[in-house]
């Protein structure tokens, strides 16, 4: 079955269809089940594909991918429980939830995939981290591959590391985005417009992320062939030493890590 139900259309389900549909997929496979009309109405309009009541849109799907808010799962599983078909893979996209909550409530056997996505798939350029379920085969994982790799990298993770993907990628954005808005300011301060500001931030942002990928080295090589004796860059990078970047970073990512736990237990 090729048919996939994606319930759920807010932005995340909305990029995931969108990177579905580019990548070749036919309109006519694709349904979503989005409980606001009008919500449903401009999906309709805009990507030229089908929405349904939650029950007829899982019905014949090979696939459902769950993306919804996570204080909303509880509600929506128990109309799922009684609509899905036997075999059918079901993809989370909702953070902190454990495939177990899903197991549980799901019909025996079910296939469950838990993804850990973030917001650059609204550019088609996320990080995904992926653990099968109990009943999750190497075939399911593969799918789910296939299904997301419309929209950014995807990596398998044990679910057990599923809460450090979550601190380190799909929190990550916001680190980044924090960063760079306080170059901006800095910018700013030393007399730049704030267009420029934001333009030699942003450039530099991306040509920084283009080397880490694409040269393959180390951060600390390619920081250190940034850094000259005695130069602006050792200077600018003593003073983030002196205020404890790395401490900060390691205890954001930490805290992340800690509320990702705490909102897994419910």
């Amino acid at each position: 079955m090729t048919r996939i139900a994606v319930l759920g259309g807010g932005r995340i389900g909305e990029a995931l269809l969108g990177g579905l549909l580019a990548a070749g997929r036919d309109a006519g496979d694709l349904v979503v089940a989005e409980r606001h009309e009008a919500r449903a109405q401009e999906l309709t309009a805009s990507l030229g594909i089908t929405a349904a009541p939650l029950a007829e849109a899982v019905r014949g799907a090979g696939t459902v991918v769950v993306a919804v808010k996570p204080q909303d799962v509880v509600a929506l599983l128990g109309d799922l429980a009684g609509a899905i078909e036997p075999g059918t893979l079901v993809v989370s996209l909702c953070a902190g939830l454990p495939t177990s909550l899903f197991e549980g409530v799901l019909p025996d056997a079910t296939p469950v995939v838990r993804v850990m996505p973030n917001t650059p798939m609204l550019l088609g350029a996320a990080m995904c981290a992926i653990s099968p379920g109990a009943h999750a085969t190497d075939e399911h994982l593969a799918a789910t591959e296939a299904l997301l790799s419309t929209v950014g990298a995807v990596l398998r993770l044990d679910e057990a590391k599923q809460d450090a993907a979550t601190a380190l990628s799909g929190s990550g954005p916001a680190y980044f985005f924090l960063v760079a808005e306080a170059m901006v300011e800095a910018g700013v301060a030393l007399g730049l417009t704030r267009p420029a500001a934001t333009e030699l931030t942003v450039q530099t942002a991306l040509g920084a992320a283009r080397m880490l990928r694409e040269t393959g080295e180390h951060p600390a090589v390619l920081r250190e062939n940034v850094t000259s004796p005695a130069g602006t860059t050792a200077a600018a990078l003593r003073e983030l030493e002196r205020h404890g970047l790395r401490a900060a970073m390691a205890d954001a990512v930490t805290a992340a890590h800690d509320r990702s736990v705490a909102l897994g237990r419910g």
